[in-house]
């Protein structure tokens, strides 16, 4: 046998090749349209932002947004419905698979998903001349670590409701409310004082700067260093968060 979060992944893998259509606009014709619609379009009344085109200073944030959201609505209902509905979590319990081993493995399956995402998007930007610097080759670790950010607690929040319609309230009290207010389409600095405050605790604000850099070749808000460390904080209380809500479901 494989090592148990591979298999856990191929098992993801394998249900994806048979919904992989539903996916398809989400991922890759959503994120050109916004290109075309508020980079191009909106972009022609906004003129420059700190120096660049608006559609090169929007490109960054749209792909971080798109990460984000990408992670967070992979880990709600897939995890929900293998505790809920189909049993899927409860069946592996009773194998050599690991709780450690599913969380990693549905992690590996969210960055297959992100990574995707995230190739064809740097295509399309590449096209539309948005990329200027030779750091963009760090995106995808950038968009990764902030994938692993946002998808540990969903999980975890996932593990431990019974209704599914938790999950509107996630969409429209955390994540849309987060992508609107974290610098993707216009500077935090623009916020007043509290909203800005709010807009620097999410992951998602320190995905855009450290996007935003890679792609235009500008220093972020913050040092490299702390955009990454407070990442990677996100990444570790969420594997914490979901391992904990894993074992407290899977015991009930």
């Amino acid at each position: 046998m494989v090592q148990p979060s591979v298999a856990v992944l191929e098992r993801h893998m394998l249900l994806y090749r048979r919904l992989w259509k539903a996916s398809v606009f989400s991922f890759f014709a959503l994120p050109y349209l916004f290109l075309v619609s508020i980079g191009a379009g909106v972009g022609g009344y906004v003129g420059e932002v700190d120096g660049f085109a608006y559609l090169d200073w929007i490109a960054p944030g749209i792909l971080a947004a798109t990460v984000y959201q990408i992670a967070a609505n992979e880990s709600t209902y897939g995890v929900y419905t293998d505790f809920e509905w189909v049993g899927g979590f409860h069946t592996m319990r009773g194998t050599r698979v690991s709780i450690r081993d599913m969380i990693a493995g549905w992690l590996m399956y969210v960055l297959v998903m992100v990574t995707m995402a995230v190739v064809a998007f740097l295509a399309i930007a590449w096209v539309f001349g948005t990329l200027h610097s030779p750091w963009v080759w760090t995106v995808p670790l950038i968009c990764a670590l902030l994938a692993l950010g946002a998808a540990g607690p969903t999980m975890a929040f996932a593990a431990c409701i019974r209704n599914d319609g938790y999950f509107e309230l996630l969409t429209r009290f955390v994540v849309i409310p987060t992508t609107l207010f974290a610098g993707v389409f216009f500077p935090v600095s623009e916020l007043p004082e509290g909203f800005r405050q709010l807009a620097y605790a999410s992951p998602l604000w320190h995905g855009v700067e450290l996007s935003r850099g890679a792609m235009l070749g500008t220093s972020p808000a913050w040092p490299v260093a702390w955009h990454i460390g407070y990442l990677l904080l996100w990444a570790v209380a969420g594997w914490i968060c979901a391992e904990v809500a894993f074992r407290r479901r899977l015991a009930s």
